[in-house]
């Protein structure tokens, strides 16, 4: 069986910016205590257990404004998808200690809507309802940003404003945004776009579907709650024609899945630790159809050293 490692994949810029800001804040005997980060700060579970070896106390929930409530005193992190103005406010006002780790393609999309908005327009956010990414953006401008992540949700009142700007999520799949763009476009033919997706999540996904065509089965590694990973799963089945499972590491392979396979292409969320895919791509580089092993991990013995500290 072959295995064809697709490239490009797993970690960007964004992701390793803000887990190195983190193990730099938690290895810094300066920096008050406690330290949090106020939600995941990349969505893999891995690299959150990796954080908590450091130090760091995960808080997560659906609303970054009421974790704060939690936290009295010591040092935050915001995580690579942005926070709201709000949350930033409040922070300040506890006289907590900041460290941001947004990634700069959400950045540049806060100040695109933090612009039109000034300019007078209503912004349509193309983004996944749930997602803490949506949630900081909203938060750059409320009751100006309205968030749609169906063709449902537009079939709501009509927005009645002459100035329009939609921008999208940085994470979405590029070809359900396109369908969704010209929908929007349809019902209001004044709106400005700007595609926010960013560029690695682009050529992943790209990449994902160009070279999975090949492939009687992509493996994607990632964490469930990933968006960008899940997107890499869906645009192998819908624009490849190619099954596609996500795997949170290499014991979650089935061999039904493998059945028959002749080349099996391997990818990754842009979040995932790079351990963690070599792990699957050596065990399906030595697979026997005929006499199929399970799988172990190195994970299976605790936290893995997503990042190598630095000598002293």
């Amino acid at each position: 069986m072959e295995v064809r490692a697709i490239t490009p994949r797993g970690y960007c810029y964004g992701v390793v910016d803000a887990m190195t800001l983190a193990q730099r804040v938690a290895m810094d005997k300066n920096v008050p205590r406690p330290i949090y980060i106020l939600g995941m700060i990349v969505h893999n579970r891995h690299v959150v257990e990796w954080l908590e070896q450091e130090g760091i106390i995960n808080l997560d929930g659906p609303d970054r404004l009421r974790l704060l409530d939690q936290v009295d005193h010591g040092t935050v992190i915001f995580t690579a998808h942005g926070v709201s103005p709000q949350v930033k406010e409040r922070a300040r006002a506890k006289g907590l200690t900041v460290f941001d780790a947004t990634c700069p393609d959400v950045t540049r999309t806060h100040r695109v809507i933090e612009e039109k908005v000034a300019q007078g327009y209503e912004i349509i956010y193309i983004g996944k309802k749930g997602h803490p990414e949506p949630e900081g953006a909203m938060g750059q401008a409320p009751g100006k940003v309205h968030l749609v992540e169906t063709e449902e949700d537009l079939r709501g009142p009509s927005l009645q404003a002459e100035k329009l700007a939609l921008v999208t999520q940085t994470t979405l799949s590029q070809w359900d945004t396109e369908d969704l763009v010209a929908k929007v476009q349809e019902r209001y033919p004044q709106v400005e776009v700007y595609n926010e997706i960013c560029l690695a999540t682009q050529l992943r996904q790209q990449a994902a579907v160009e070279q999975g065509k090949d492939c009687d089965v992509v493996i994607v590694v990632g964490d469930a709650r990933s968006n960008n990973s899940n997107r890499l799963v869906q645009v192998v089945q819908e624009q490849a024609g190619r099954p596609a499972y996500l795997v949170d590491n290499v014991t979650e392979i089935r061999p039904e899945w493998l059945e028959g396979a002749r080349r099996v292409g391997v990818t990754a969320g842009s979040s995932t630790p790079s351990q963690i895919v070599k792990e699957v791509l050596d065990y399906l580089r030595s697979y026997d159809p005929e006499a199929p092993q399970p799988a172990h991990s190195m994970l299976e013995k605790g936290p893995i050293q997503i990042i190598p500290r630095p000598k002293s």
